[in-house]
């Protein structure tokens, strides 16, 4: 039986983290009896287990069947353009280097007759056979050829270097289709039976005959990909006590076939310069112990450096002049998807159509925009670095649960830091460190330090004092997180006393941080004061202290 083709263009494609759903839809006309129906070409890499067959009309579906075609060359359009393209300039360059290579041997031949003729002319000369002229005009013909021999080679020094950079964009614009390369193509044959009871018959012929039978049949051919992704991208946004949330869909193919523009749909389910809050870690303290010499080289243990976010001075208040730029007149609306919450995911359809080439290139489309409540304040660890940061605490006040992706921080109109986030839930709490706000001053100072014996001799203290300053030179009433800590001893040799803390901190836990909320006016400034003692019994060494 013969297979019919049938024009079923992708009508719609849902995307997942991993891998995409394609669905494509034909209608053929049919009469009565058994029919064998070809669909494609199909993407080479779709998984086999996953094709299904529907549709609608009176028609059963007896199987289905993939067959794949061997061919010597590609059959799409886009891949064997570029293909004929690069064979051509293949063949331009091959021709370059013939064409060199007779210049090449051009100029060498005419190097050797100069130099044979030079001897030639020499003996005529001396004899009298010939005239100085001749001499001349023979060298001056000589070197107009080798003069005119080097000028071909440069301009086809220039024309090789035109047709290689050509060919070097060709060979970058196959390696993104490279997918669509493949010679073989892969075809669904569906075998299907229509009755004659399910048939509709059409009016009667002019002759006075009826013409066959003929039934409508809607096929619905889907299938899963491997190589299509969609990633979540997100803009946040600060005005005021605001984070305007952007939310983006990165789409992405490498399938071998394009997706035209159809009904696109991503869904949740799953078959950098990165700005952070310094964390402190426990301060220890303990006495020296003599360490074995080691078996092996041991590798060195890595640093504690802390990511420094890079924020602009003063963003804060870009953001204040971006707000005043803006409130003469209403921003632009964004187009966001529509959304169809599942048991356990979601499906999201973009506003308008996303055609998604094969290409390996994303394609964005705004997925939601969503304005979420925040509360602001400052953190700062002196111990580590005197600086304070800007931290938003924000509430998923939406209904969405939001994938974990790189997020790009602004204030106002001002680009500031990125961060990623995390898996965020609807009603969860999430923190966002928004860059270093230079408007709140933070210094640490060391007031007091003193070295003692006890009476003795066997206990040795040592006292010290911090104290650290806090100022406000916002516009507005600031809070400011403290974090300092306190050593632990490791150690019975080596106690650790408080001395003096004031305030008294609001946390602290049994690994020594210690935080304080200093809420400040504008142009106000704060104070904590940090105490302790050490001692350290007689005989031990103590290790791990820090000025």
């Amino acid at each position: 039986m013969k297979a019919e083709n049938v024009d079923a263009p992708i009508a719609a494609v849902t995307v997942y983290a991993d891998r995409a759903r394609v669905t494509r839809r034909g209608t053929v006309p049919l009469d009565a009896g058994e029919h064998r129906l070809r669909i494609g070409p199909l993407p080479l890499g779709l998984r086999r287990d996953s094709l299904r067959v529907g549709g609608r009309g009176p028609a059963t579906v007896l199987g289905v069947d993939l067959v794949t075609r061997h061919q010597s060359r590609s059959t799409d359009e886009q891949a064997a353009e570029l293909e004929q393209r690069r064979r051509a300039l293949t063949d331009e360059l091959a021709a370059l280097d013939g064409a060199d290579a007779v210049e090449a041997q051009r100029a060498e031949f005419l190097t050797l007759l100069s130099q044979r003729a030079g001897g030639t002319y020499a003996r005529a000369l001396a004899s009298g056979d010939a005239a100085p002229a001749d001499a001349v005009a023979f060298a001056d013909q000589v070197a107009g050829q080798l003069t005119a021999g080097h000028e071909r080679k440069r301009e086809l020094a220039r024309r090789r270097t035109d047709v290689s950079e050509s060919l070097a964009v060709v060979d970058r614009q196959l390696q993104e289709v490279r997918a669509k390369r493949a010679p073989d193509r892969l075809f669904a044959e569906v075998t299907v039976q229509v009755t004659a009871e399910t048939t509709r018959e059409t009016t009667p012929t002019a002759a006075g005959s009826t013409a066959a039978s003929v039934a409508d049949l809607e096929l619905e051919l889907t299938y899963v990909v491997d190589g299509a992704r969609w990633q979540p991208s997100y803009d946040l946004r600060l005005v005021d006590e605001v984070v305007t949330l952007t939310w983006f869909g990165l789409v992405s193919q490498e399938t071998g076939e394009d997706w035209p523009e159809c009904r696109l749909e991503l869904s949740t389910a799953r078959p950098a310069v990165t700005a952070t809050v310094p964390e402190l870690s426990p301060w220890y303290l303990d006495r020296v112990r003599p360490l074995p010499p080691p078996p092996m080289p041991m590798a060195a243990m890595p640093g504690g450096g802390l990511p420094k976010p890079a924020a602009p001075p003063g963003a804060f208040g870009a953001a204040e002049s971006a707000r005043a730029g803006t409130a003469r007149s209403a921003p632009v609306r964004q187009s966001v998807a529509e959304v169809e919450q599942g048991l356990a995911a979601a499906t999201y359809r973009p506003a308008r159509p996303v055609a998604v080439p094969a290409d390996g290139t994303a394609h964005r489309a705004t997925v939601a925009v969503l304005d979420l409540p925040a509360t602001l304040d400052h953190v700062t660890a002196p111990v580590r670095e005197p600086t304070a940061y800007l931290r938003a605490t924000v509430r998923n006040t939406s209904t969405h649960t939001l994938l974990p992706g790189p997020a790009a921080i602004f204030h106002g109109a001002d680009f500031v830091g990125s961060t990623r986030l995390r898996a965020w839930a609807p009603g969860e709490e999430t923190e966002l460190a928004l860059g270093v706000d230079d408007r709140v001053r933070v210094e640490r100072k060391l007031t007091r330090r003193s070295d003692t014996r006890a009476t003795l001799g066997s206990t040795r203290r040592r006292d010290v004092e911090y104290v650290v300053t806090v100022a406000n030179h916002t516009p507005r009433v600031a809070t400011v997180t403290v974090r300092d800590q306190l050593p632990v001893s490791r150690d019975e040799g080596v106690v650790v006393r408080e001395a003096r803390l004031d305030p008294t901190p609001d946390e602290r836990t049994e690994l020594g941080e210690l935080t304080w909320r200093l809420r400040l006016a504008p142009g106000g400034t704060g104070e904590v004061t940090l105490g302790f003692r050490v001692e350290v019994a007689k005989g031990v060494d103590l290790a791990g202290w820090r000025d």
